[in-house]
């Protein structure tokens, strides 16, 4: 059988450009590409810092139906989980660059845990896998 992998997750975002200021400035994670594809889309994909292959392709929202989508893609749900071998550090980090996050680290069978929003209101885990 194949081997597979989830190469990228797309995120609907309102801009581009303050989507980058949130994941690259705040969250630290690497500009992979920012690519014009036309005068209104760009082809902006971004990861994590680290050896993990997922990436997220920021997608602005071109209709009522994407924009009402926005920060909402999971349904109130945590959308994504960012795996860290440093959550202490992590954790300061994003609280001092002004991350908003919903509880206190938390101690769970499976790892030190926090949910933070990012800049639209999605919902994420930071997690340390224990």
């Amino acid at each position: 059988m194949s081997q597979q992998h989830i190469a990228r997750v797309p995120l609907l975002v309102d801009d581009y450009d303050e989507a980058l200021r949130f994941y690259v400035d705040k969250l630290g994670f690497h500009l992979i590409e920012d690519t014009p594809l036309d005068a209104y889309t760009r082809w902006v994909i971004v990861a994590p810092q680290g050896p993990g292959q997922t990436q997220l392709l920021l997608a602005k929202a071109d209709t009522a139906a994407q924009a009402a989508r926005v920060g909402d893609q999971s349904g109130g749900r945590v959308l994504l989980f960012l795996y860290t071998d440093d959550f202490a550090a992590d954790y300061a980090r994003y609280r001092a660059a002004g991350v908003e996050f919903l509880e206190t680290p938390r101690n769970e069978p499976y790892g030190t845990v926090a949910v933070f929003k990012d800049l639209y209101g999605n919902l994420w885990d930071l997690l340390q896998p224990a």
